[in-house]
């Protein structure tokens, strides 16, 4: 069976540095950093307090009052993206077969603060449940992409691939296949995330996970840094239309790049730690390649996973400089994170989009927030360090990793 060729038609990006694709972009390549203290709750007592929060971004100014009350934060998210990037696409949603076109989305936690409310109110009260109608529908993971089919009509496959960092990677990889298979022409895919909570923050710093950077949280997400601390904790969602080629092409829509392979694998490990010599990460990228056909020497450039955590940037490097041999000192690598901080299940889409961008303007955003040399890491690889460099990119990879050993690796090429 001839596989289907698979593109990206249409971007829709809403992070803590710019709240569609092109400011996104614009402050990419700007070292705009997202990390600032926390406005949702009393942070006084937290070990954290500062996050990569959404800015001016007000739910109402896209959806009607009464719906966005039924929606917890992340589907709110989920919802403003998908249609900056149905937009985008120029789809005609009153011509397109809507049961061809499917919805796949990662989360890695769903309505976090949804469960988060309901559970304080219940304790503050006499002990009778009284729970909100829209608590379960509020909470679910799988609710996003419900929402956006039900907005849109569309009736092709509908779910939420939930792999923690790794969900909305994991998320592109299905929805790649499925239309390599035939089943679909259009897919809306991506993830979003809204875990800056009391209990997100919470937990997070009871695993030693975050930084605690307080006094300048500008510069706490430094990924490959030696004076890195943990990583920074971002909300927000991406969301990418793949379409099959030549349904693409039918319509003269505007085609980003293609998508030609996608990985997965598993460290097998630890419950969060990475192995530490990236044995995990090494067979993802191999396993990227081979689906895509294509040779290490190909790759040009790799938004890395680099949450700026000490055991997972150098795992991470070491893995590439593995797979990659003598050709990782051309490859442009970097960590996007470094301004967006990690928006866990959302980070594969919003990594990913940075890099189909990277791709088409020519130019590697860079890792912000480096001052101190880590011996630990090869000084040969070029982190595209503090400033965004000009390179032709033919080839991006996008690496995504998640607690429970998830690996996920994607790959772009700029249409032939």
């Amino acid at each position: 069976m001839e596989l289907k060729r698979v593109v990206v038609t249409g971007l829709g990006a809403l992070t803590p540095i710019g709240n569609t694709k092109d400011e996104f972009w614009e402050a990419l390549i700007s070292g705009k950093s997202g990390a600032a203290p926390i406005t949702y709750f009393d942070t006084e007592k937290f070990k954290t307090k500062f996050a990569c929060e959404l800015k001016n971004f007000v739910a109402t100014d896209f959806l009607d009052r009464k719906e966005a009350r039924k929606m917890d934060r992340f589907t709110q998210y989920a919802m403003v993206a998908s249609d900056e990037a149905i937009a985008d696409s120029n789809l005609n949603l009153d011509t397109i077969n809507k049961l061809r076109v499917g919805v796949i989305w990662g989360a890695g936690i769903g309505g976090l603060e949804t469960f988060q409310i309901e559970m304080l109110n219940f304790a503050e009260g006499d002990g009778t449940p009284r729970f909100n109608p829209f608590f379960i529908p509020k909470m679910i993971a799988d609710i996003a992409p419900g929402n956006i089919s039900i907005k849109n009509g569309f009736m092709g496959p509908n779910y939420t691939t939930v792999s923690a960092c790794a969900s909305s990677a994991n998320a592109m990889i299905d929805a790649l296949n499925y239309i390599r298979l035939g089943h679909c022409d259009v897919i809306v895919t991506g993830g979003s995330e809204a875990a800056v909570t009391i209990a997100g923050m919470g937990g997070f710093n009871a695993m030693h996970a975050l930084s605690t950077r307080n006094e300048s949280p500008e510069t706490a997400s430094r990924p490959f840094d030696g004076t890195r601390d943990g990583f920074v904790l971002g909300e927000g969602a991406g969301a990418i239309i793949l379409e099959e080629y030549e349904h693409a092409k039918a319509r003269g829509a505007k085609i980003y790049a293609e998508v030609v392979g996608g990985g997965m694998s598993s460290d097998a490990y630890h419950m969060t730690a990475p192995h530490p010599e990236g044995i995990g990460v090494i067979a993802v990228m191999r396993n990227c390649l081979e689906n895509a056909g294509l040779k290490p020497e190909d790759v040009d450039h790799i938004n890395t996973h680099g949450t700026s955590t000490s055991l997972g940037d150098v795992a991470e490097l070491k893995a590439i400089s593995e797979v990659f041999g003598a050709h990782a000192k051309n490859i442009n690598i970097n960590s996007t994170k470094s301004m967006t901080g990690h928006l866990l299940g959302a980070a594969g889409a919003i990594e990913s989009i940075a890099s189909i961008l990277a791709m088409e303007h020519s130019i590697v955003p860079p890792t912000i927030n480096h001052s101190t040399i880590d011996e630990n890491i090869d000084p040969n690889l070029n982190l595209t360090l503090n400033q965004p460099q000009k390179r032709e990119i033919k080839v991006a990879m996008s690496n995504t990793f998640g607690f429970g050993g998830h690996n996920a690796c994607v790959l772009f090429k700029k249409l032939d």
